[in-house]
């Protein structure tokens, strides 16, 4: 009986109780040099920068900190609502802002173009429907939804080929992006235990996760990416 209510007693308190998973994402060894982007093949696009840009697919800082990681929570049994807050995906100096990005399944994605050029938006989804639409200078706003869940996919613009960025649709909303500095935080998660899985796109298919148990409070969870051994 003393069990029981033991049981009873530590349910109501775990109850209602959420905390936070934050940390930093890094690379363990030397990474790739910077490779500019070259967009002279469009004068609005080379006259939107006044230094040089650089591709987007593996930002590290002087700490071997990695930014545009997605970090989220697998296998998630969520029962709340979609978020209300649109999430924006924006094509502004001819680069896509941002370069990586998570959304939920059902989500209102606005998609901008900041530029006074033509752009398309291709994606290529492989579960949800695969998408590709102009956005002359003239239309500024274009808003779409995902209605499925689905792993990181590739979005480009076949007028620019250097454009592209990857957009994860997920059925929860336990996930973030890192920021320069390779910093992530996820909020207002339930008590529990979590398999974590940080993901970033020059390792498609290396991800790297850890299981964490969250609290009252904020658990702390970092992340390494190793450089892939040359084969022999």
């Amino acid at each position: 009986m003393k069990r029981l209510i033991s049981i009873l007693v530590l349910t109501i308190l775990t109850v209602g109780i959420c905390g936070s998973i934050s940390g930093t994402v890094n690379f363990d060894g030397k990474g790739p040099k910077k490779k500019k982007l070259k967009m002279d093949a469009d004068p609005v696009c080379g006259k939107s920068h006044q230094t040089p840009v650089y591709r987007q697919d593996f930002v590290m800082d002087d700490k071997n900190n990695l930014a545009n990681v997605i970090v989220y929570l697998k296998n998630v049994d969520y029962k709340g609502s979609v978020t209300k807050t649109q999430a924006i995906l924006d094509q502004k100096g001819c680069v896509y802002t941002p370069h990586v990005m998570g959304v939920m399944k059902g989500q209102e994605i606005l998609i901008k173009n900041s530029d006074a050029t033509l752009h398309n938006i291709h994606g290529l989804p492989k579960v949800n429907t695969e998408f590709n639409f102009a956005m002359p200078k003239v239309l500024k706003e274009k808003k779409m939804t995902l209605v499925k869940s689905e792993e990181a996919f590739k979005v480009k613009c076949d007028v620019h080929p250097w454009m592209s960025a990857y957009v994860q649709v997920f059925d929860h909303p336990y996930f973030a992006v890192t920021s320069k500095d390779g910093s992530y935080k996820i909020d207002n998660i339930p008590a529990g235990t979590y398999e974590v899985v940080a993901w970033q796109e020059k390792f498609k298919d290396k991800t790297v996760s850890h299981q964490v148990t969250v609290g009252e409070g904020n658990s702390k969870q970092d992340f390494t990416f190793v450089k892939p051994s040359k084969k022999k």
